[in-house]
């Protein structure tokens, strides 16, 4: 933990792959601007920043910014090529990293592979999928497209939500989350559900019988060139894939995913999820204009810059954990690291307001641009801090691990859950790993570094 925070103090240079030199070799011309090819690798391909319509000395200064920013990874994509990379990416590149609610959108692309496959039926109510007797009718009529945009109904409060996971001692995610009150009729209204994504990893093992990381390393990881050793994905102590959060994984491994969904789900010669699927992923959903299938969409939600072209959408993570897609630009940016923003209001304004960081950086990127250039839109303005408590904290969602209170699923609780069987806490925990970082030599923790 200690080496990777300490790079923190030392960022000040940047490196730019530059001089028309480039690893592996641009693989297409177009116009004027090469196009590279994906690859299963170690390695993406490179291209110089002037192949691709972009300056090097701009974009280097817009690296310099992002790194002096506590941006420990970034990587700039443009036609396919690796055009800009930070200053300790060689360091932090193959460190499994906690992306935090990025994995959602990761479960969402198991989703649409199962959807794929005809296993999952998006439209269905999820008792179609879970064991007889398992949730009262109001939540088994929650459907799998319900789960995808966050509009179960769930009542929220997520940090309560999270710290359980955090702190591993969920006894069954998925049970747990059939004892959250409904604030509201399923599908009426977007709320941003922790235990929503949990269910929904749950049905999407239930649909494809099997667990989901053994799905999800044949299916997905394995044909991006993602090694099982690569990263470490929490379980709860039923055995359970969490959905929304601890995917610790690599940035380099981070970056193909980024890739492959600006390939509109094609790696090479594979079609790994149907662009019929990413259409309605990055489409918003009718309760909320940001959100589609647990994808941010659209410029102005979450982390997106209100200046970025109408068709940009976004993976978000706690901390700024980050894949930003433009496909009218051909763009994808990879960054992750420890917030960053600068904010006049300190530590809450940074840590509610993440708009800025990324303004900030993209006003410098697009100043890199050669072609369709972005107009400035000048610098970031602060927006008044609205502090909401009742978003993050519930306490009954917390007293229920213990099964109290009514959101306690009945017969669900940290010593037993139903027939259950349950690992002690911290069971499923890797040594090397803690909370955002893995490092270690245990076979369970990643293979490169």
């Amino acid at each position: 933990m200690g080496r990777i925070y300490g790079f923190l103090a030392g960022i000040a240079a940047v490196s730019l792959v530059a001089g028309g030199v480039f690893a592996g070799g641009a693989q297409a011309e177009t116009g004027s601007q090469v196009t590279c090819g994906v690859s299963s690798g170690r390695e993406l391909e490179r291209a110089a920043p002037e192949q691709v319509g972009l300056d090097s000395e701009l974009l280097a200064q817009a690296m310099a910014f992002a790194a002096g920013r506590n941006r420990l990874n970034v990587q700039v994509f443009r036609h396919n090529c690796l055009v800009g990379e930070g200053p300790t990416n060689e360091q932090t590149g193959n460190v499994a990293w906690n992306i935090w609610s990025a994995t959602k959108s990761i479960v969402s692309l198991l989703a649409g592979i199962a959807w794929d496959q005809s296993k999952l039926d998006i439209a269905a109510p999820i008792g179609r999928y879970l064991p007889p007797g398992l949730g009262d009718a109001q939540h088994r009529s929650i459907t799998v497209e319900d789960l995808l945009t966050e509009t179960s109904g769930m009542k929220v409060g997520v940090l309560t939500e999270g710290a359980t996971g955090v702190i591993p001692v969920d006894p069954n995610s998925a049970v747990q989350a059939l004892g959250v009150p409904l604030d509201n009729p399923p599908g009426a209204v977007f709320s941003y559900s922790q235990r929503n994504v949990d269910l929904l990893s749950y049905v999407i093992e239930l649909a494809v019988g099997e667990p989901l990381q053994q799905f999800a390393q044949r299916e997905l990881f394995d044909p991006l060139g993602i090694e099982r050793g690569d990263y470490y994905w929490a379980r709860d102590r039923a055995g359970h894939t969490y959905g929304y959060a601890h995917l610790m994984i690599p940035p380099n491994d981070f970056a193909k995913l980024g890739l492959l969904v600006s390939n509109n789900g094609r790696w090479g010669a594979q079609q790994l999820v149907s662009q019929a699927y990413l259409r309605k992923a990055h489409q918003p959903s009718r309760a909320n204009k940001c959100y589609g299938y647990l994808f941010w969409v659209g410029p102005g939600c979450a982390e997106t810059p209100h200046f970025l072209p109408a068709d940009v959408y976004m993976m978000a993570g706690l901390g700024m954990q980050n894949v930003f897609v433009v496909p009218s630009l051909d763009l994808t940016v990879m960054w992750t690291g420890v917030f960053g923003n600068v904010s006049s209001e300190g530590i809450l304004g940074s840590v509610q307001d993440t708009a800025e960081l990324p303004h900030e950086f993209f006003r410098r990127l697009f100043a890199a641009f050669q072609d369709n250039r972005v107009p400035d839109p000048g610098p970031y303005v602060e927006p008044p801090l609205v502090l909401d408590p009742n978003r993050f904290v519930d306490t009954n969602i917390l007293l229920a691990v213990f099964g109290v209170g009514p959101a306690a699923y009945p017969g669900c609780n940290v010593f037993g859950c139903l027939n259950y069987p349950l690992s002690p806490p911290f069971a499923d925990t890797a040594p090397g790993c803690v909370i955002q970082v893995c490092q270690g030599p245990d076979p369970r923790t990643p293979g490169i570094r």
